[in-house]
């Protein structure tokens, strides 16, 4: 029987780390190849830089991963961090900036579920969509001043920001929470 331990153990941390390993040969590998592919495609429109956040969600997906199956304030931002370190040393092409928005980002991603162990335990369709709600704020809110968006005129603004919170909602919501239904359904977790 499988249990999703709240405590930080060596168990966790190695789950938790597995998870962080994963995604961030997932991010490199896919996401980030899909991402470069539209964005590429997009160029001659005008409408490329909606790409910068129509693919965010799938960047965000480590965070509510972790917390599923080790459920407890930082395992999420410990998961997006590791997931963002393994995607820097493999060749990201964000470089440290990875780092620095995977910090944000997962941390942002816990605000759905803190500060309750509680919701952490419960992992509810509530609690996830908050925190993929929270990570595109926290996805878009740097990059609105790193990568001078403020320049870009307002409607384009409003179509990355409405594209990112789209984005997080679907990938890092929905789609997380029906593979951690799946996993409920197939491992039968306990919390320990």
């Amino acid at each position: 029987m499988f249990k999703r331990s709240s405590k930080w153990d060596i168990k966790a941390i190695i789950l938790v780390a597995l998870i962080g390993i994963i995604m961030g040969v997932i991010y490199t590998y896919g996401f980030n190849n899909l991402y470069n592919l539209a964005k590429l495609a997009l160029l001659p429109t005008g409408y490329a830089p909606v790409m910068d956040m129509a693919f965010s969600g799938l960047w965000f997906m480590a965070a509510p991963l972790a917390m599923y199956f080790v459920p407890t304030v930082g395992s999420g931002t410990l998961g997006e961090v590791l997931a963002s370190i393994v995607e820097m040393a493999i060749g990201g092409q964000w470089g440290i900036l990875t780092v620095v928005e995977g910090l944000i980002q997962g941390a942002a991603n816990e605000i759905g579920f803190f500060p309750k162990k509680a919701r952490y335990e419960k992992f509810t369709w509530a609690s996830v969509l908050t925190g993929a709600v929270f990570a595109s704020f926290g996805a878009y809110i740097p990059q609105y001043f790193i990568y001078g968006w403020y320049k870009y005129s307002i409607s384009l603004q409003i179509a990355m920001l409405i594209a990112g919170v789209i984005s997080a909602l679907v990938f890092d919501g929905v789609l997380v929470k029906l593979i951690t239904n799946l996993f409920d359904k197939v491992l039968k977790p306990e919390i320990a």
